[in-house]
């Protein structure tokens, strides 16, 4: 027979770059894992929000398979006496197997030939193997930086607030630090804490979405460039194709909702490349782009709840992007003041290293490379 194995992980935010890797390998070890327990299995797969990792196997054999083993005893000359019947020696380990001393057999092993009993070694229930493997691979996970909390002797990438794990609906028993595992998930921090039982994958994902949660990476994806997308198009406007922006947010929400902000008109004096480095790297909005592809006073900002009133929240997003541009604008404004030549000689000030001399004579000898190469290949 077999079930549906379901491990959901819930957690304070888990940084964005923290969970592709993360899941990656929870997704071949608990599959590798598997293997190594001699317990058949479907398909495993993993998903994920900001707060919770979720790993699922389908067609989970309940029981592990049997297996034979051969265990060697007393050799085979003090087995047997001349008229090959058994000596105490073999009647002993036959009892001492649970055999029948006419089953044994003579195996020829680095040690001479030696009597050995086979036996069937019945498998084990697969919810009590699980019990200790899914707490030794939670504690293994190889997150970039893991941390501690409370008083507990266990690390994590950020503090577990919930466990659920399931076998044919049937909890999983085991505890990781505080935290014993169950069948209760939870919902939105914000717009649907309250907690509800789980009992399957499908299960989880279709509570998940009643509160406004969606599970699958891969649909958050598209429903987020489909928000996105519906905006910017509203407007005549397209967004500039950043693909690992697109993934970066798709981890950092778990009920994506988007937003169209836009800033002055007067900061697009500044290199398209400076304003969309303040939206991306420090604010992770989307810019937008016209059809002849100059970059839009507008943006799009991607909030991981509902608003009552979008007007509130835009007027936030624009607030705090107008600090960021009026920092770029008022140092591209200072950079401007001297030509980059005119800063040479400040280079001679600057240690690049303390055996291979000044930044400035790295410059030196960059140009003079260049030069050589520029006499042999381009005369």
């Amino acid at each position: 027979m077999t079930g549906e194995f379901l491990l959901e992980i819930g957690t304070e935010e888990i940084p964005a770059s923290f969970v592709t890797g993360a899941l990656t390998w929870l997704e071949n070890q608990f599959a590798r894992a598997l293997d190594a327990s001699r317990i058949d299995h479907g398909p495993v797969r993993t998903y994920a929000t900001p707060r919770r990792l979720v790993l699922h196997a389908e067609e989970v054999a309940l029981q592990q398979a049997d297996r034979e083993i051969e265990k060697t005893g007393p050799p085979a000359a003090s087995a047997f006496d001349e008229h090959g019947n058994p000596t105490k020696a073999a009647v002993g380990f036959a009892k001492s197997q649970g055999v029948d001393v006419k089953d044994l057999i003579v195996v020829a092993t680095a040690k001479g030939e030696q009597v050995a009993a086979r036996k069937i070694e019945p498998g084990r229930p697969t919810i009590e193997i699980l019990a200790g493997v899914i707490p030794d691979l939670m504690g293994k996970m190889p997150f970039p930086k893991t941390m501690r909390w409370m008083d507990l002797d266990v690390r994590f990438a950020r503090p577990i607030h919930w466990i659920a794990a399931l076998l044919d609906g049937e909890v999983v028993p085991f505890t990781y630090g505080n935290i014993q595992s169950g069948n209760i998930s939870f919902g939105h921090r914000f717009i649907g804490p309250r907690t509800f039982p789980v009992a399957s994958l499908a299960d989880l994902k279709t509570s998940l979405a009643e509160r406004g949660i969606i599970l699958d990476p891969e649909e958050r994806r598209e429903e987020i460039t489909n928000q996105v997308t519906a905006l910017a198009s509203a407007c005549g406007l397209r967004i500039f194709d950043d693909p690992d922006l697109l993934e970066e947010i798709n981890f950092l929400v778990e009920s994506p909702h988007a937003l169209m902000g836009a800033f002055s008109e007067s900061f697009l004096e500044l290199p398209a490349s400076i304003l969309i480095t303040c939206m991306k790297k420090h604010q992770r909005y989307f810019a937008l782009q016209d059809v002849n592809g100059r970059i839009s006073n507008k943006f799009i900002a991607i909030n991981n709840t509902p608003v009552k009133d979008p007007s509130v929240s835009i007027n936030g997003h624009q607030r705090v992007l107008r600090a960021r541009l009026e920092d770029a604008r008022f140092y591209f404004r200072e950079d401007r003041k001297l030509p980059l030549i005119d800063r040479l000689d400040a280079l001679k000030g600057v240690v690049f290293h303390s055996k291979l001399g000044t930044a400035y004579e790295k410059v030196e000898r960059f140009t003079d490379i260049a030069r050589q190469i520029a006499l042999r290949w381009a005369p």
